[in-house]
């Protein structure tokens, strides 16, 4: 597996000089690509924060001009699938997370809750949004981050490009306030961004790790 990582927001962290190489053409189109899963993202929140009954803007404020990356992940083929994982059984540390499976070759499961694995289908011209961890600190629970794993394939490789959704550096990470007077008791600490993806990159990715961390024993 290979996997390249760029950060794209805030647009001061992006580090051009590094692939100078990288065609124009691919640039643009990346960039439009980047754009259109930002507003997509901002919409999604939106929709989320009102499904929940959120105060105005309460998700907003910390989301907003927040930390977004991009990852392109190869899988080569794989004589003996049977033996191997692409990517280990883990929930993503974001908000949300936007993935197009690019090359429309399967190997995305998601865990269900009697502990069975069910492949992730690909549909013709569809994205498929996975809610992550921090979602779940924010809704205190109401939302629960997807854990999934992805399997590889004997004959074709794989290519996916996930789109990482976070908050602010300077934000912090806790159930919403609303949430927690509507729904008590508070299920996660409040902790800052900062500390923890700190916290995240400290750890080896395994299952829900990161979150059970997060979480208040009520």
């Amino acid at each position: 597996m290979s996997y390249s990582f760029i950060s794209t927001n805030p647009v001061h962290l992006r580090r051009p000089n590094l692939l100078p190489q990288l065609p124009s053409s691919l640039r643009d189109n990346l960039e439009t690509y980047i754009q259109t899963l930002k507003t997509l993202a901002s919409g999604l929140l939106g929709s989320m924060e009102e499904a929940l009954e959120m105060e105005a803007n309460e998700m907003a404020a910390k989301m907003d001009d927040g930390l977004q990356s991009v990852a392109i992940i190869y899988y080569p083929p794989c004589p003996q699938p049977e033996l191997v994982l692409g990517f280990t059984p883990h929930s993503d540390a974001t908000c949300i997370t936007i993935l197009s499976q690019v090359n429309g070759v399967g190997g995305l499961q998601a865990k269900t809750r009697d502990g069975s694995w069910v492949p992730v289908n690909i549909l013709p011209n569809a994205l498929v949004v996975l809610v992550g961890d921090i979602l779940e600190v924010f809704s205190n629970g109401l939302y629960e981050s997807a854990e999934h794993r992805v399997t590889v394939n004997p004959d074709k490789e794989r290519i996916s490009m996930a789109f990482f959704v976070n908050p602010k550096l300077e934000a912090e990470i806790g159930p919403a306030a609303s949430l927690v007077m509507k729904n008590p008791p508070c299920r996660f600490k409040t902790i800052s961004t900062e500390q923890y993806f700190n916290n995240f990159f400290g750890r080896v990715l395994d299952r829900k790790t990161n979150l059970e961390a997060l979480k208040i024993d009520n």
